[in-house]
């Protein structure tokens, strides 16, 4: 079996393709195809979810209810997200999609070597892909706006201006039309020279500055999309945005929209939840 190839960056939601394998599940039977549109959450940095959709063939149609990464050894071990026993690229191990169904056992007509069609629920991907590029520019706004308050040098995000969102990021998740990023402003932060006190003070203009830095670069309508390195889902991925202050480039795994011009508009509102954590969270109604 080779890795799966996948052509989700291109923007693609549709298909056609032959069956590698197929294991009934309890929490779901898990189907491998040669090539897919789908992509998959991965387990390592679930952000995104996977996509949803649908495997069909003259016989019959199944439901997915989310792609998943998957792997199987050498010798033939099957295992899915966060069982997976090894790093990504692990030798003697191959990184696969998976497609969880919404039944544990697939039905008769879903064998290895049939031919299906695959179809991703396009309205659930472009909200995600909304979502995402929306969360990128989001940290790269947010990174801007706090850039007056470090006293060292923490290093370079994609746009050269210091890395609040590399140092200081938790958790991430995206979700369609926005998504909700976690920070810690701990006292590793403050080591590393961010002032936290006048961050918390100044808040609310924080947050203005952010919107409309958001609103000055939906207004410019940039190229967005996906640069890859190979066809299979283990090649690497990157984000790219064509932004008036220059290119922003980010190792990414996940989808994208390919123009600011289908946002309404992005905005974000900025949250402490205790002193030492900051939620933001960021809203993207599409294009009228």
């Amino acid at each position: 079996m080779s890795a799966t190839v996948v052509t989700f960056a291109s923007g693609e939601v549709h298909a056609e393709s032959l069956v590698s394998a197929v294991h009934a599940h309890p929490e779901g039977a898990v189907v491998v195809v040669e090539r897919t549109p789908f992509h998959p959450v991965d387990h390592t940095w679930p952000d995104q979810p996977g996509d949803a959709g649908s495997i069909t063939s003259g016989a019959g149609s199944v439901n997915v209810v989310e792609a998943v990464m998957a792997a199987v050894s050498d010798e033939g071990a099957f295992a899915v997200g966060a069982d997976i026993p090894v790093k990504r690229g692990a030798e003697g191990w191959t990184w696969l999609v998976g497609h969880r169904l919404d039944v544990a056992e697939p039905p008769a007509w879903l064998v290895e070597g049939a031919a299906v069609t695959l179809d991703v629920d396009e309205a659930r991907r472009q909200g995600l892909s909304r979502g995402h590029t929306a969360c990128h520019l989001a940290s790269l706004a947010l990174d801007i706006a706090v850039a007056d308050l470090w006293r060292k040098d923490p290093g370079a995000d994609a746009l050269g201006n210091p890395d609040f969102e590399g140092r200081a990021n938790q958790t991430s998740r995206i979700h369609e039309d926005g998504s909700v990023d976690e920070y810690r402003l701990g006292k590793s932060l403050r080591k590393a020279g961010f002032d936290t006190e006048t961050f918390a003070a100044t808040l609310p203009e924080r947050e203005t500055r952010i919107n409309a830095q958001l609103a000055a670069w939906v207004a410019s309508g940039a190229a967005s999309g996906i640069e890859t390195d190979g066809p299979t889902i283990i090649d690497r991925r990157r984000w790219r945005c064509e932004l008036p202050e220059g290119d922003a480039v980010m190792l990414c795994g996940g989808t994208h929209v390919y123009s600011l011009s289908t946002f309404g508009s992005i905005t974000v509102g900025l949250e402490m939840r205790d002193p030492q954590t900051l939620v933001m969270t960021t809203t993207v109604p599409p294009a009228p």
